[in-house]
């Protein structure tokens, strides 16, 4: 169950801070009430979900103006501060209900043009649908119950038996000017409504408060995820055996980073980055017996096709069992059916389509977990963070009635949606993007500055060092997304183990940085054996690469060549 965290001794705190300014000090509580719902995964995830507030400011003439704040794209609600609730005149917007139809563009320019500062980020998608209902604070969630709920085959029937009338239903619409229209019509029709299910979609709460909207958006969730967990079936699942991370994932980054180069005509494109999720009840999901139907099945929400595309590579007990040809093999026949899905779809836009990347965002892999993959490790924790998520939805409708996402047709038009794609950005990545780095001494005056110099070019750090305080101040140094392992890499077996934590981190290794060494000094005639010993064994014997357990496919020789290369002339200190 989700916890209510308000506490009206912050709140104060947070209007206190906004000055004397009543209609700032109405802004900092929506400020503190998003951070609050922003900071609860079972809420919303990686920029779902939005927020508004509908206050009175004073113009440049002194006249008192209608202002909406709402959430601006590209801001996290978690971390969101006044900034990242852009101002909008609230009247322009209420008018454009009158009208028939509004295009993207033109709904995106009239909310530009009214923002009370022009150098504010765009407003919401959802912008209108927060401007036409009237109430003062609007919260807009995806919590992992109301997906549940809102993919239910007969979800109308299932809200009205949670909430009687104290719910509306709004069926699928893409979102933007006919949403907003749709919804804002149907809450007419029952104004007394506490709440509106968007169905496939998520939840809208309402209220003349923060603490009010909130304590609903609180209050409903809880609501679903109770009745939920009453119809949840708890039949044992078998599992099958752990597969090894390391026989798996650098096969399976190789393979897809070949497939994105092909497609991109880049040879130099750089691998994926993973994220590995594994424990009891995702590998206990994956050996669910409906487990191919359901990986076959969609997404929880649109909003996560971007991320994961609409179903996952599922690597099967069987293809598991094929070996190296059979994981390949099934990256192909999810890269080609991607290809057909695009084609059977894009004839259906006026607009000219232009295909992304045609290879998985998200894996599942029988017996060892699921994979988010991304183009660096914050791409790839969010989608491993919306394949966790759409598990828990699946466990959730499947035993209440069944998980039916939205259809190929409409996902499509999300994917391909100019302001759906907008939320990736556009902009030129750094030179090391997705490059993988394992440092040993990491930890130490010449790792650190490595690591450092490396982490600026936007490559994912591993650092191995013995001193795990060190080690982490340094990782955390890194800033978010790097990872590490404190051993003693002189030790039996532990550069092997460095390896495998890195690909159990990343899914694979790019460039080790052999930087682990240390410098006895003593007369050779009467140096301790022991000491003498240590230095042979850190300073030369460590130097050399262990063979991997098993050759690397062809497409990953060449960065292993290179990594040898860099192992041959470890730094000395």
């Amino acid at each position: 169950m989700i916890s209510n965290r308000w506490s009206d001794s912050d709140a104060e705190e947070f209007r206190a801070a906004a000055g004397d300014n009543p209609a700032d000090r109405e802004l900092a509580l929506r400020v503190y009430s998003s951070r609050l719902i922003g900071q609860d995964p079972d809420l919303v995830m990686h920029g779902g979900g939005n927020t508004s507030v509908k206050l009175t400011r004073k113009d440049i003439f002194g006249n008192d103006i209608k202002v909406l704040h709402v959430k601006g794209s590209g801001w996290a609600l978690d971390i969101i501060d006044a900034a990242g609730l852009p101002g909008v005149r609230l009247d322009p917007l209420l008018q454009l209900r009158s009208l028939d139809r509004l295009s993207d563009e033109d709904m995106v320019n009239i909310q530009r043009c009214n923002l009370l500062d022009s150098t504010s980020s765009n407003p919401s998608i959802e912008t209108l649908l927060h401007a036409f209902l009237p109430h003062t604070y609007v919260d807009h969630t995806h919590s992992t119950a109301f997906l549940a709920l809102a993919n239910l085959p007969d979800a109308e029937a299932a809200m009205h038996e949670i909430f009687g009338d104290r719910m509306a239903f709004v069926p699928y619409i893409m979102p933007g000017f006919d949403l907003a229209k749709l919804a804002a019509d149907i809450y007419d029709k029952n104004p007394a409504v506490e709440g509106l299910l968007l169905v496939h979609h998520g939840h809208f709460a309402f209220g003349d408060s923060a603490k009010a909207s909130y304590e609903k958006i609180i209050e409903h969730s809880n609501r679903v995820e109770s009745w939920l967990r009453d119809t949840l079936a708890s039949a044992a699942l078998t599992r099958p055996a752990i597969s090894a991370a390391a026989d798996i994932l650098p096969l399976l980054r190789g393979k897809i980073g070949a497939a994105s180069a092909a497609h991109s005509a880049d040879r130099d494109v750089a691998m994926p980055v993973m994220d590995l999720r594994t424990g009891d009840a995702i590998t206990g999901f994956l050996a669910r017996p409906d487990i191919t139907a359901l990986a076959q099945r969609g997404v929880a929400t649109p909003d996560h096709v971007i991320r994961t595309k609409r179903f996952p590579l599922h690597l099967t007990k069987d293809i598991l069992a094929g070996g190296d040809d059979a994981i390949a093999g099934a990256v192909d026949d999810f890269v080609a059916d991607y290809k057909a899905y695009f084609d059977r779809n894009r004839d259906r836009s006026a607009a000219a389509k232009t295909m992304i990347t045609p290879t998985p965002g998200l894996v599942w892999i029988a017996g060892l977990g699921i994979v988010g993959i991304g183009a660096d490790a914050k791409a790839a924790a969010i989608a491993a963070d919306l394949g966790q998520q759409t598990l828990a939805v699946m466990t959730m409708g499947e035993a209440s009635g069944g998980f039916r996402p939205l259809g190929e047709a409409a996902l499509f038009e999300m994917e391909y949606w100019s302001l759906e794609q907008a939320k990736l950005g556009r902009k030129t990545p750094p030179a090391l993007t997705g490059r993988v780095v394992l440092i040993t001494g990491g930890a130490g005056a010449i790792g650190r500055a490595t690591a450092n110099a490396f982490a600026a070019m936007g490559a994912n750090i591993f650092l191995v060092d013995r001193d795990q305080p060190v080690l982490e101040q340094t990782r955390s140094g890194l800033g978010a997304g790097h990872g590490g392992v404190a051993l003693d890499i002189t030790a039996a077996g532990a550069a092997e183990n460095a390896v495998a934590e890195c690909v159990n981190r990343f899914g694979g290794l790019d460039i080790l940085i052999s930087n682990a060494g240390a410098a006895w000094t003593g007369n050779m005639a009467t140096v301790d054996d022991a000491v003498l010993r240590r230095s042979f064994e850190l300073n030369f014997f460590f130097s050399r690469i262990r063979p991997l357990p098993k050759p690397p496919p062809p497409y990953l020789r060449r960065r292993a060549a290179v990594a040898r290369s860099c192992s041959m002339f470890p730094n000395r200190r």
